[in-house]
């Protein structure tokens, strides 16, 4: 099995994927004017075998009015939460653990290909080196502050430019392969 760990995710100008205090009302404004553009979302969910999120980010996308995922498996990694609540679907599953044992677990059970979502989640899996592939698309706003995309890293991470789209609503999507990156599981 060949492992894929992708990002998908936006952000602002200046790079936070969310306020301070965790809203996105930012990220709602700018997508009303996008006229049902999804930018490439179904496609690259139905590219994934499952999700894996922080509690943060579970905990933000329990806010919306429907549950976006459909049955697809949603790995929330978290250390406080006990139970799943009763509002989602069977397919979400409560862990905790590194990156790799998670991944680990998750490639013994058939799965190979991932969706990583929540700026710590993502941070924490860039360190280990299992992020393949990232897709940000950049929202033509500057907040000023909030949580960043990325963090501290160990060393630097070298990426590639895959694609890059600009969208009539000013939406710029760019798609990077991570081209040295050492994996948890490798020598450093």
């Amino acid at each position: 099995m060949q492992l894929h760990c992708s990002v998908f995710i936006a952000t602002s100008l200046d790079g936070f994927i969310a306020r301070p205090d965790g809203s996105i009302d930012w990220l709602e404004s700018a997508s009303s004017g996008t006229d049902g553009e999804d930018f490439g979302c179904k496609a690259f969910m139905d590219s994934v075998d499952a999700l894996i999120m922080g509690r943060n980010t579970f905990e933000k996308v329990l806010s919306f009015p429907d549950w976006p995922y459909g049955d697809k498996p949603v790995v929330v990694l978290s250390s406080s939460l006990e139970t799943r609540p009763d509002s989602v679907p069977d397919s979400v599953t409560l862990t905790s653990g590194s990156p790799q044992q998670i991944v680990e677990r998750l490639m013994s059970e058939g799965m190979e290909s991932f969706y990583v979502d929540g700026g710590v989640t993502i941070q924490r899996f860039l360190r280990a080196g299992l992020i393949d592939e990232l897709t940000i698309t950049l929202i033509p706003v500057l907040l000023g502050s909030g949580i960043p995309l990325f963090g501290p890293l160990d060393s630097d991470i070298s990426l590639e430019l895959v694609s890059s789209e600009s969208f009539p609503c000013g939406f710029v999507q760019n798609k990077y392969r991570v081209v040295e990156s050492s994996r948890a599981d490798e020598p450093q």
